[in-house]
């Protein structure tokens, strides 16, 4: 029977067909994998997830942690899933050897954590977080740092969050005010209190380890003043053994629309709840130098927004392939002109305004789960090149496409789900199917880690401006390349469109900035954002198209039927809002308070 999470053909056909992650086993890192571990993984997760994850989903929306003042408390099925999924070795799956990781391809392991965010994204998060709080530890961190914290979470005793915001400061991570006092052992002691904390307290495994922004008095005012500390929950002895408590309180959980099963909680540090040693403070480990928290926990922060991007695409893909099944199995209306009244109903996948809602599902999560593996194979790349020149482009390329790989699948694979409930009808507007469930935790990605609108400014007010332009530069040459293999294969429908939009695209960009008017440049950053994305998505249409090129099959069949949907129906949505950038409308600048 076929999934419903995910398209297993597809998956290869993005993996082998167009991205060719098999060059990649000719690299010394990767030099002992092959198709054959690539497919193993791929197997396993496929399993794994259905198994452990997908069973309890609705049951983890319904029945949300709760916090009795002294513990939280899940359903069992989180904790069984995620022993699994660490027995399995798939916290590590793209970590060194040397940590006990199993050093595959980040595409491949991408492509293995898919399967988790569509069967179960409310349990999936637990690991989501630790893996990155592991790969930024593993970067940055001491060796003793690393041999204390990272190695249990590859083995999912310890899990990981990340600490960032505070309720009075929100995105605007420069009004923080978490205070880290240093001590003469060469610990700090961390006051403060911290909001969002998805992970943040649960009995899941021995240990939670945090890491947390906070500022040392004294020290640069604004993001420049900014450390990162490694808080555990508690404290680890030298020899690896699970210590005293650690003073972290947990002040309350978040009720969230989606994503119920992952515990959201406020924490409070420096509470004098528990005080390891009689002196209040939560003990702190600094992590690098002082000063510089901010650019590490980028780190994290970059790899969780493309993760961001995953969870969407696949909660897009499993919605689009739920309302497919109900489609091919609903019977209802006849053929238009119909003489006989008593003839059989055919099924509404037959009919064409439901044909047009699952083609837009199709392109959307199809397309976003393929800009998401895109940018971890550029991290496969970027990880294993010889050449400093290749490494910087590579970085420039994924400074450029990280906000889009977050905002894109997270505003448009939300609307596929929102799609996929219109094709169920009222059905799907119940909680007895799952594609209701599907939008209310999807409709948590614009959101976190970095809304839409800091995407949008990140985008338009950085990335396409750092370094004199040379990440738009390196954009612009990939496109164009592939603008001029669309021509040798005489797909000038595709070809010219594209080149017509970017061009029109990158003339606005360069005319936003020339009167000198940042505010006004930025007004409809968010417009920019969501033009650049649809535009960035056609050129990955138009990848998957060439990959098809000369296949046949009714899979191919169906690539190029995709790619052709959103040219002649997505693609065209971005000449107004270009025209819109273009003139540099003012609406929202000159809109007042009081005329809301």
């Amino acid at each position: 029977m076929r999934s419903t999470l995910l398209s297993r053909r597809d998956l290869e056909f993005l993996l082998y067909e167009w991205l060719d992650v098999e060059a990649l086993t000719e690299r010394e890192r990767y030099s002992e994998h092959s198709r054959d571990t690539f497919d193993a993984v791929l197997d396993l997760s496929e399993q794994l997830a259905t198994e452990y994850f997908a069973p309890h989903n609705k049951r983890n929306d319904a029945s949300e942690p709760t916090f009795d003042g002294e513990r939280v408390t899940l359903i069992p099925e989180v904790g069984r899933a995620l022993s699994a999924f660490a027995a399995a070795g798939l916290p590590g799956a793209s970590m060194d050897y040397e940590l006990g990781g199993t050093q595959l391809p980040t595409a491949v392991a991408q492509a293995s954590f898919a399967w988790f965010h569509a069967a179960n994204p409310g349990t999936g998060a637990y690991h989501f977080l630790t893996v990155a709080n592991a790969n930024l530890l593993s970067t940055y961190g001491s060796a003793e740092q690393v041999e204390r914290f990272v190695k249990p979470m590859l083995t999912g005793r310890f899990f990981g969050t990340m600490c960032l915001s505070e309720p009075q400061a929100g995105s605007s991570l420069a009004d923080i005010v978490t205070r880290a006092e240093p001590r003469e052992d060469g610990t700090y002691r961390l006051f403060g209190t911290k909001m969002w904390i998805s992970g943040g307290d649960h009995e899941l495994g021995d240990n939670i380890v945090h890491l947390v922004l906070a500022k040392i008095p004294g020290g640069p005012a604004g993001t420049k003043g900014i450390s990162l500390f490694v808080v555990p929950r508690f404290l680890v002895g030298s020899n690896g053994e699970i210590g005293e408590r650690n003073d972290i309180a947990l002040a309350g959980l978040n009720h969230k629309m989606g994503f119920r099963g992952t515990v959201n909680t406020v924490l409070n540090f420096g509470e004098g709840r528990w005080t390891p040693d009689g002196e209040a403070g939560a003990v702190g480990y600094l992590l690098g130098e002082p000063h510089r928290g901010l650019s590490y926990m980028f780190h994290m922060m970059n790899e969780a927004r493309i993760g961001v991007g995953l969870i969407a695409a696949a909660l897009g893909y499993t919605g689009y392939l739920e309302s497919l099944d109900y489609a091919r199995t609903r019977p209802q209306g006849r053929t238009k002109g119909a003489g006989d009244p008593a003839a059989p109903q055919r099924p509404i996948v037959e009919h064409a305004d439901v044909k047009r809602m699952l083609l837009a599902q199709k392109v959307y999560a199809e397309g976003a789960l393929g800009l998401v593996l895109y940018c971890a194979r550029l991290v496969d790349e970027q990880r294993t090149t010889d050449s400093d020149d290749e490494r910087r482009t590579l970085t420039l390329l994924l400074d450029i496409l990280t906000p889009i790989a977050k905002s894109w699948p997270s505003q448009w694979c939300l609307e596929a789900n929102s799609l996929a409930i219109q094709v169920l009808g009222g059905y799907g507007y119940t909680r007895e199917y799952n594609v209701e469930q599907h939008y209310r935790d999807n409709r948590l990605n614009p959101i976190h880690e970095g809304t839409h609108g800091i995407q949008g400014l990140d985008l338009l007010g950085r990335k396409v401006t750092q370094h004199g332009g040379a990440s738009l530069r390196e954009l612009d040459s990939r496109v164009r390349a592939t603008i001029a293999a669309a021509r040798k294969e005489d797909a000038n429908e595709f070809a010219d469109p594209l080149e017509a939009s970017w061009e029109r695209l990158v003339q606005v960009t360069a005319s936003l900035f020339a009167s000198g008017d940042i505010e006004r440049a930025l007004a409809n950053s968010s417009v920019y954002l969501e033009a650049f994305g649809h535009i960035t998505l056609a050129w990955i249409w138009l990848e998957q198209l060439l990959a098809a090129q000369g296949r046949e099959g009714d899979f191919y069949s169906g690539k190029r039927q995709a790619a052709r949907f959103f040219y002649r129906y997505e693609l065209p949505k971005t000449g107004p809002q270009l025209d819109l950038l273009g003139e540099l409308d003012t609406t929202t600048l000159e809109m007042r308070d009081a005329w809301f």
